[in-house]
């Protein structure tokens, strides 16, 4: 079993902390982290989301749907995209171009940039998709930084359930579209791909341009190796 608590630090201060109850009527027992997934695939958003807009929301910004909340302090910039239902707490930056396509929980401080996607995904408070990223079927902890266009791929090509290796087993999930668990202070370096199922403890760090699936321990370096070929041309 991996607890949702061995991931993520800063529970109490969350924007909707309900999501984190152990038990919760309706929805699944969080006896596994990635169980959080199951609530906001269940329609818990927009169960749970209190309509009120209380940030700005720039000219040219685009709202869909009137289930959305939006936290003192939050800006919505002209040119991005906000669909229901929402919850975003205060002080979120949705930046120029980005695309928010609902059943999204945002917690206070976090980034959502220019040209990222995020559907179905929570963030926790100070997370960061701030260039080019997509975010599906995911968790972000606190302070978790996604490089420049970096992918949480959600989805195998045979669209069966993810089944991801937690040690020595490989657990299925029960989920069709799972992309990632990200635990707080997560770097992940510019191009990397998170493949279906990825679970990284705290304090990971993914190099630029890897592609990476399973589950990685706390504090874990994840490089890509590569060989350098230099060509020197040279003319008679």
């Amino acid at each position: 079993m991996l607890d949702i608590r061995d991931f993520f630090s800063r529970l109490p201060e969350f924007v909707c902390p309900e999501l984190f109850e152990k038990e919760l009527a309706g929805y699944a027992t969080l006896e596994n982290v990635w169980d959080i997934l199951k609530r906001i695939q269940a329609g818990f958003t927009g169960k749970y989301v209190r309509p009120e807009i209380l940030g700005t929301v720039e000219e040219g910004a685009f709202l869909r749907g009137s289930d959305i909340y939006l936290g003192k302090g939050s800006v919505v910039e002209a040119g991005a995209m906000v669909c229901g239902p929402a919850i975003i707490g205060e002080n979120v930056e949705i930046r120029h171009g980005a695309f928010v396509r609902g059943n999204v929980i945002i917690g206070n401080g976090a980034v959502i940039g220019h040209s990222s996607e995020v559907v179905r995904s929570v963030f926790l408070p100070g997370a960061k998709a701030p260039h080019f990223n997509y975010v599906g079927d995911s968790v972000l902890g606190s302070n978790v930084n996604l490089g420049a266009g970096t992918k949480l791929s959600n989805l195998k090509n045979d669209g069966s359930n993810v089944r991801t290796r937690i040690g020595e087993h490989v657990v299925d999930t029960g989920i069709r579209k799972f992309g990632a668990i990200l635990g707080d202070n997560c770097l992940l370096g510019c191009n990397s791909v998170t493949n279906p199922g990825t679970i990284l403890e705290p304090n990971c760090m993914v190099y630029p341009c890897a592609s990476i699936q399973g589950h990685f321990s706390a504090s874990s370096i994840i490089k890509l190796r590569q060989n350098l070929v230099t060509a020197i041309s040279q003319k008679l």
